[in-house]
């Protein structure tokens, strides 16, 4: 036995192993690119350690792509395997569950499994931010809350993690309304952990949330360093850049990163995709041309109509096949959608693909097509349950502005009035452009309304 950064005890012998164990926990809690290199090392070194084969299928299923889930199902096989063949500790096995519960379809299972964990050991770091991590896919933004304010008296200042706990505390903040604490936490988050990308992220949704797209990109800058040695983490973050000069109507700025940045690599990471996709999205409703830039999106989306994995991701593929006019592979989509509607079992990933998904879906087409009255009708019925598709305010904000100008197109004034109300509230009571400009366009669609009654028959 050896001791992690923790202090906790870990099933290996080799030093190795141990070390390089600790140098995965925090690339990932760092989200670096280098964690799948130091996973593979500790495999190598130590092929029994049970919980590494489990956080290995774990890490796969965040993916969301359904060919990780059987490589996940082999981790937990494997898993299961060493667990038998040794004497894993109590610690190690809770990882297992959490694998097998998730696996099962009740990741929310696996959440319990990693707090339970944490009660025991409340500094195992890598169980936060799986936990974090997971809450984040579920849309459970109180639970990250709560989750990670439990820690914070466990994490003193001799704790390696305790600037990626306050990053995670940051974004929990961040998301249940607390702009001030979450702004504080993540500059501190920041300063106890020069690499916390996520703490800085949760500064910069800060940002966004308030309305001040100009101090968003003054905290931005010059800060690159805490974001370059991400995983493909780094492109989000430039995808916030990149909402913030859309925000202040500087596009060739918003293109430059689109091509150098967001899509420099044509990856296929669903939340690469949900990046572009809603980025292109975003400028397509602002009237701005994109070009040829839904092709290679759509290229891909076409090849994940029947992945199935998250309803964040598909709603996002289908964004993408939408901009790309691949009508066929937008109807096999929702095709697919209805029949998960249909399957009525206790897998909590396809409840989700029911409700809110199929409403979201069915709008999204209609909005393709052109028929914003449908559009409307069906992304308004979704509207108070897309909390659970996952994602952040910042992301899910796509779905909302399509809700929004699918009302006013189809003359559901008052309705898309209340919308843009609603979103100022979460949002400090502040007006982005976005909301100030449907605000101006619907007064003017009202004067141009009582004019045309006003004026005398023919």
């Amino acid at each position: 036995m050896r001791n992690d950064q923790f202090g906790y005890e870990i099933s290996v012998s080799s030093p190795a192993a141990a070390a390089a164990w600790d140098r995965m926990v925090l690339g990932f809690l760092a989200h670096g690119a280098s964690v799948p290199d130091h996973l593979s090392a500790v495999l190598r070194e130590a092929p029994e350690f049970a919980m590494a084969h489990a956080v290995k299928g774990l890490f796969c299923l965040m993916l969301g792509r359904a060919e990780m889930t059987e490589t996940a199902r082999e981790a937990y096989q494997t898993a299961s395997v060493a667990a038998r063949q040794g004497a894993p500790l109590p610690r190690e096995m809770g990882y297992v569950r959490a694998l097998g519960a998730w696996l099962d379809g009740r990741p929310s299972e696996c959440v319990r499994a990693l707090e339970e964990i944490l009660a025991r050991w409340p500094e195992d770091a890598l169980a936060m931010k799986i936990g974090h991590a997971t809450r984040f896919i579920l849309g459970d933004r109180h639970g990250m809350r709560s989750s990670v304010e439990a820690l914070l008296p466990a994490y003193d200042a001799q704790n390696p993690a305790r600037g990626y706990l306050l990053g995670c505390h940051a974004f929990a903040l961040e998301e249940t309304g607390e702009y001030g604490r979450a702004e504080t936490a993540g500059r501190l988050a920041l300063s106890l952990a020069g690499d916390d990308a996520w703490g800085l992220h949760a500064v910069a949704h800060v940002y966004d949330m308030t309305a001040d797209s100009r101090g968003g990109l003054d905290w931005l800058e010059g800060r690159e360093a805490a974001w370059a040695h991400c995983n493909n983490f780094r492109y989000h973050v430039w995808w916030h850049k990149a909402l913030m000069h859309l925000d202040q109507r500087q596009i060739g700025a918003v293109f430059d990163l689109y091509d150098t940045e967001i899509r420099r690599d044509h990856t296929d990471d669903f939340r690469d995709i949900s990046n572009a996709t809603s980025l292109l999205m975003r400028l397509e409703l602002e009237g701005f041309d994109v070009g040829q830039r839904w092709e290679e999106l759509a290229d891909i989306a076409e090849r994940r109509t029947e992945d199935a994995c998250l309803i964040f991701a598909d709603l996002h593929y289908l964004l993408a096949l939408i901009g790309g006019d691949r009508n066929a592979a937008v109807g096999r989509m929702i095709s697919r959608l209805h029949r998960d509607a249909k399957r009525g079992d206790a897998d909590e990933m396809t409840a989700r693909m029911a409700h809110p998904g199929l409403a979201a879906a069915t709008g999204l087409e209609a909005f393709g097509a052109g028929d914003y009255r449908g559009a409307y009708l069906n992304l308004a019925q979704a509207r108070r349950s897309m909390q659970s598709i996952g994602g952040s305010h910042a992301q899910r904000d796509v779905f909302e502005r399509l809700t929004i100008d699918a009302g006013i197109r189809s003359g559901f004034l008052d309705e898309a009035e209340t919308m843009l109300r609603e979103r100022s509230h979460q949002r400090a009571g502040t007006l982005d452009t976005f909301a100030a400009t449907r605000l101006d366009l619907i007064s003017s669609s009202r004067g141009n309304w009582k004019t045309a009654q006003s004026l005398p028959a023919e």
